[in-house]
Parts: C-alpha cells; sequence; structure tokens
C-alpha cells in the first residue's frame, strides 16, 4: 500500500494567509506545505482540499482512479470545487466499516475532537491509521501495532503517547507529522523535535510505503539538556517526552518549607507536565536508573542533585573539602554516572550550563561551579544526544 501526501499542512496550510509571523515567513520550498490530504493507492482520497487535482499532478499522480472521497473534519466554509470525475465526499459514522473494490477496508476511528479519524487496511495487508488535527483517539486504540502512524503530533504529543500506550504504535511504526502549523519552526528545528519522539516529517507530494520503516528515526536512550537560566531547557526537556506514555518525572530541587517562591516555582513546573506522568521527589536517582523495565525518565535537575550530594558530604565547608570530601563527592557522582552508563530506561537529564559568566566570590562558589561542570562532562559522555538550549531554542552539539 502507497499514500502519496498532497499535502502535509494545517487546514489553512503553512505560511497561513496573511500572517506575518517568523515561521510563516520562513515557510519556504520544502517547508511550504497546503492542507493534509492523502490519496492512498490512486483509488482512496482522504480530505478534499483546494486544488487537489494539482496537487496530484505535482506529485505524479491522478485522481482519476479514485473511488472514494473520505472527509474527517468539520471544514470552515464550503467544501473545494471537487475535482471532475471524482464521487461524492462523505465523512463515516464512527465505528462504521467500509470495503472498496479495491481491496481496501476502512474502519471510522472516534476521536476526541470534532472529526474522524480512519484506520486504512490495503489488500496486502498493510495497517495505516490517520488522524484529523487536533486530534487524539478517543477510546483505548488497543490491536496490533499499525504500520504507519500520520498525525498532528507536533499539536498533541499526547495523541502518539496513547497510541504508545495501547500498543498500537511500535518501533517498527512509521510515525509521519502531518497538519503542521506555525507553532514550530520549519526546517531543521523541526525535524530535530520530530526525530526527538521518533517521527518524522515529509515535503508535500512525498510517496510513503506503508511497512517500511527504514526511515523511522532513532531514539536516543539518554540525553542531557543544558542551559542558563530561564533558558528553556526544562520545557525542552519535557517536549523532549510529551509523546511517551508513564513519563516518571524526578524532580531534585526537593521541600523549602516557607520558601513561597520557590513553591511557586514547583508549581508551575507541575501544572505543565501532561497529566499521565508521575512525579518523585528524590536525590536518590541510582535506584531510579536501574529500574530497566520502568517507563522514560526526566531527570530535572542535575545541578539540585549536585547541591544536595554536596550537601551530604560537607563540600561547602573549606575544611571538610581539605580533610577528603572530595573524594566523597566524587563516589557520588561516580555512582550516578556509572548508573546512567548501564540503564536500559529512556532518560532525559537537565542541568545548568556554568563557567560562562563572572567567578564566584567565594571559594565554596567556585568549588561548586568547578564540580558541576565535571558532573555535566561526565553525565554528557554517556549521553547519545546533547543539547544546550539559549533563548529558548536549541541547539544539538551531539549527535
Amino acid at each position: 500500500m502507497e499514500v502519496t501526501l498532497l499535502g502535509t499542512g494545517a487546514p489553512a496550510g503553512l505560511p497561513r494567509p496573511g500572517c506575518p509571523c517568523a515561521v510563516c515567513a520562513r515557510a519556504l520550498g520544502d517547508d511550504a506545505r497546503t492542507a493534509t490530504s492523502l490519496l492512498i493507492d490512486d483509488v482512496l482520497l482522504i480530505d478534499l482540499t483546494p486544488g487537489a487535482a494539482l496537487a496530484a499532478a505535482r506529485a505524479g499522480r491522478s485522481l482519476a482512479g479514485v473511488r472514494q472521497v473520505l472527509l474527517t473534519h468539520p471544514g470552515r466554509g464550503p467544501l473545494p470545487e471537487m475535482p471532475a470525475g471524482l464521487p461524492g465526499a462523505v465523512r463515516l459514522p464512527d465505528g462504521r466499516d467500509l470495503a472498496l473494490i479495491s481491496g481496501h477496508r476502512v474502519r471510522a476511528v472516534a476521536v476526541d475532537v470534532p472529526g474522524t479519524g480512519y484506520a486504512v487496511t490495503g489488500p496486502d495487508g498493510g495497517r495505516l491509521l490517520y488522524l484529523p488535527p487536533g486530534a487524539a483517539p478517543a477510546g483505548p486504540g488497543g490491536g496490533p501495532p499499525y504500520d504507519l502512524c500520520l498525525l498532528d503530533v507536533t499539536g498533541r504529543p499526547d495523541a502518539l503517547a496513547r497510541l504508545r500506550a495501547a500498543g498500537a504504535a511500535a518501533l517498527t511504526t512509521d510515525l509521519v507529522a502531518v497538519h503542521l502549523d506555525h507553532d514550530v519552526p520549519p526546517g531543521a528545528e523541526t525535524h530535530r523535535r520530530l526525530a526527538a519522539a521518533g517521527v518524522r516529517a515529509v515535503p508535500d507530494g512525498t510517496t510513503v510505503t506503508v511497512g517500511d520503516f527504514r526511515l523511522v528515526p532513532d531514539l536516543p536512550r539518554r540525553t542531557l539538556v543544558l542551559g542558563g537560566a530561564r533558558s528553556g531547557k526544562s520545557a525542552e526537556a519535557e517536549r523532549r517526552l510529551a509523546a511517551f506514555p508513564g513519563v516518571v518525572y524526578a524532580a531534585t530541587g526537593g521541600r523549602r518549607d516557607g520558601d513561597g517562591e520557590w513553591a511557586a516555582r514547583v508549581a508551575a513546573h507541575r501544572e505543565r507536565r501532561p497529566p499521565g506522568w508521575s512525579t518523585v521527589e528524590t536525590c536518590d536517582l541510582v535506584p531510579l536508573l536501574a529500574a530497566d523495565d520502568g517507563p522514560p525518565l526526566l531527570i530535572d535537575c542535575l545541578a539540585l542533585w549536585l547541591t544536595d550530594a554536596m550537601d551530604a558530604v560537607g563540600a561547602w565547608d573549606d575544611a571538610r573539602w581539605a580533610a577528603g570530601a572530595p573524594r566523597d563527592l566524587a563516589d557520588r557522582t561516580g555512582a550516578l554516572v556509572s548508573a546512567l552508563r548501564a540503564t536500559r530506561r529512556t532518560v532525559v537529564a537537565v542541568s545548568n550550563e556554568v563557567g560562562s559568566g563572572v567567578v564566584p566570590a567565594t571559594a565554596a562558589g567556585r568549588r561548586f561551579r568547578d564540580e558541576l561542570g565535571r558532573l555535566n562532562a561526565a553525565v554528557a559522555a554517556e549521553c547519545e544526544q546533547v543539547v544546550l538550549t539559549v533563548a529558548g531554542t536549541a541547539l544539538q552539539l551531539r549527535p
């Protein structure tokens, strides 16, 4: 079964007509996208969009053989003009099955927004799932994994998390982002964000073979996200795991009784996490890393973990530092790095980047700066990906 993506953009397209934003201004060439529409084996058209016949011709396809046109979501305004010779467009009720003379079978899938998703099985047995913009499956969505899923990953990463939790999206599932809008910078940044979730984006006119998962991005097992204060490092780390179910958030900050400002910071972090995540407030990270069968783990952050470790060994005190605290601290950091090296969990760790500003005025401050720099370097050496965030922009340092 082959799927030609006549368009891959949001319903308004990208760039949006008349939009002055920076994303729309940069959406040129392959990053310019018309509204998402699928042509399956030249016989099934899903979502009728303006200029469908021209889009098909540009992709080297024809609509002459289309025997069924399906709609997924209520459009705004009248339907685009129907190309000559096409059957009338319909939207199937949820749960309804449709069999085509070509051997394709379609099932309407309920979603949690106005609209309908479609699960299509081809004559060769290949299976795909297509969801409308801003939609996630309304039910559990169990069953064998699909070979191809096309959905709004940038707008609804939780939709992919639900599919993964239900086993409908597996490591061999080709995940293609559609309905791309101006909420993510185009080009390299779009591909970087999607690849971190095991998803890819393709230009309009691309034909995808269902069941060919050779282009599925490899997921990194360990990632370190560095950045200064308010650089966006925590948001970047959370975004990297938003499409995965059951994430464990290891908060190393602990509690500070009577500190209202700190409590407000913690509350803001907690509120933006997906509802399916669990939070563990601890600095005892080694057991979490050793739980090989656990869900993805987000550690935020290593700087606070180091603060706790230095408290435990008395590293702030000059006399204790001179009397053997460095060895005790090295044992703790060594155990953490070894656990990270051995873990089989997916891990995203956050840490502060240090050493680029004013030299701390105290010996203890300089000690913390030096030890955090060493810890960051040791953790980075064990990570497949290392990212530096500056002014809300992520720079991939590795690979």
